[in-house]
């Protein structure tokens, strides 16, 4: 009996050992645990920015008046009067005919009109006498008549070969080709000696630079959504860049647009004019931003800094605890790799910067604090493009 009671104590001894040994590692994993460093996350304050919604498009610009010159009458190029490339204005000598075939009909037409003249003055004279006698009854009503009605003639012809006359004189004057436009001349197609023919042989091209055109259509429901109410008299605003320059540098205004949607392309005809002559040319690929407000304050975070679930777009945000807390959002346009956020952030939130790829709502982290630069993205109509252009919703 001694011995089993022996026994008893020992087993009873090993127990509680082991159940003191099986008892000391959850104290001492919790001693672990809050002893173990917590997770750095980046973390930012969001940014607030003045942001502008805008479009762009591409397009050529167009010159207001183009003209391909070409002569009014046939004839041999007598002199070249222009430098080629440079400006002219209107009424400027531009090319030169030989005149002395148009001179030579001039000098017929004007022999032909003073003989017509003497005739009709003739013819006058007769009918006057013919009316005396005829009060005399010293001549017949026919001889009377007939000799007023050789009047009228004469002086019919002396009207037609008049009008003959000018229209020599006008060919005569068209042997001086002038400039019809202000603007910037091409070179000669068509050298000194040759034969032109009228209306058929170009002879340069003009085209004017006070002003450019830049056409381009917006789509359907673009223009439903952003400038329905827009008029052409509302002047808005668009700003251009032409190919090789990192800058959308030229300012224009809108002043026209089409009076109905392009039914083939489901689009509006909009034109915009710019006014800066110094570097524009006719036909220059070009593209055109335009806006459809005006620039309002906004939050903007970085694009990877969203989360989504089934639900919801969210960022994890840091609470005054260095808490990540789950807040879902609404988001707008996006400005490169920023997005603007509509709804669910005010500018003073701290948001986990990378997103929640590593963390998760609830969980304690130790902040390290970050700072968003987007200085170099554009957020309003007139901001360089060395940046990624606005993107739809």
């Amino acid at each position: 009996m001694s011995f089993n009671k022996h026994s008893q104590i020992i087993i009873i001894s090993v127990l509680l050992t082991t159940l003191m040994a099986c008892s000391e590692p959850p104290e001492q994993a919790k001693a672990a645990q809050a002893q173990r460093p917590l997770t750095q996350i980046d973390v930012a304050q969001v940014v607030s920015k003045p942001v502008q919604s805008w479009f762009t498009y591409t397009t050529r610009l167009e010159a207001p008046q183009q003209v391909a010159l070409k002569p009014r009458v046939s004839g041999v190029v007598n002199t070249i009067d222009f430098v080629e490339g440079q400006q002219v204005k209107q009424g400027d000598l531009l090319f030169s005919l030989d005149p002395r075939p148009f001179e030579a009909q001039v000098a017929s037409l004007r022999a032909q009109v003073a003989s017509a003249v003497a005739e009709y003055q003739q013819a006058k004279s007769e009918a006057a006498r013919a009316a005396r006698l005829r009060k005399r009854d010293a001549i017949s009503s026919e001889e009377a008549e007939s000799r007023t009605t050789a009047a009228k003639k004469a002086q019919a012809q002396i009207s037609a070969l008049n009008a003959q006359l000018q229209a020599a004189q006008l060919d005569l004057e068209f042997t001086k080709i002038t400039a019809p436009i202000d603007g910037v001349i091409s070179r000669a197609e068509i050298t000194k000696g040759n034969t032109v023919n009228a209306n058929q042989s170009t002879l340069t091209n003009i085209v004017s630079d006070q002003k450019m055109y830049a056409y381009f259509d917006i789509d359907e429901r673009t223009w439903n959504s952003h400038f329905e109410q827009a008029k052409a008299s509302d002047n808005l605003p668009v700003v251009m860049q032409l190919l090789g320059s990192d800058e959308f540098a030229h300012q224009g205004h809108v002043d026209f647009i089409d009076n109905q949607i392009n039914t083939s392309t489901g689009t509006l005809r909009v034109r915009a004019t710019f006014l800066d002559n110094s570097k524009l040319r006719s036909g220059a690929f070009a593209r055109i931003r335009l806006a459809s407000q005006e620039a309002q304050q906004q939050v903007l975070i970085p694009e990877r800094a969203i989360g989504t679930d089934l639900k919801n777009r969210f960022v994890l945000i840091v609470d005054d605890k260095n808490t990540l807390q789950y807040r879902p959002i609404t988001v707008g346009d996006r400005y490169g790799e920023f997005r603007v956020i509509t709804k669910g952030l005010t500018a003073s939130d701290i948001i986990a910067v990378n997103g929640p790829a590593k963390v998760g709502p609830g969980m304690p982290i130790e902040p390290r604090t970050t700072q968003l630069n987007a200085d170099a993205i554009g957020f309003t109509l007139g901001a360089p493009l060395n940046q990624t252009l606005l993107t739809a919703k």
